[in-house]
């Protein structure tokens, strides 16, 4: 779980993906047309992914633990409520707040 939360403050927007996961693309690709440039780690491509992917399954208590989304150090959760915010509008302020967008 360190290693999620290090990675996770890293960055205004960091995600924690799998490279064949068609969900975490299509998270990928919403956050990018909104202008954000999210870090994207591949747990499949990472040594120590499959470390990570269960502490992130054990703190979204759901498997699989992809895609996890993070802004500003603190998780957003995954697709369901990604995709919420962004049909609420609320997910452009909290990418906003999180320094991701300046406009």
């Amino acid at each position: 779980m360190e290693r999620v939360n290090k990675l996770a403050a890293q960055r205004a927007v960091v995600m924690f993906s799998m490279s064949s996961c068609c969900m975490c693309h299509t998270v990928t690709r919403l956050l990018c047309e909104l202008g954000v440039n999210p870090t994207v780690v591949e747990l499949d491509e990472d040594p120590r992914g499959k470390e990570m992917e269960k502490a992130l399954a054990r703190l979204l208590g759901r498997s699989p633990a992809v895609p996890a989304v993070f802004t500003g150090g603190g998780l957003v959760g995954s697709t369901d409520k990604v995709m919420s915010l962004h049909l609420s509008g609320n997910l452009v302020p909290l990418l906003r707040n999180a320094g991701a967008l300046w406009v």
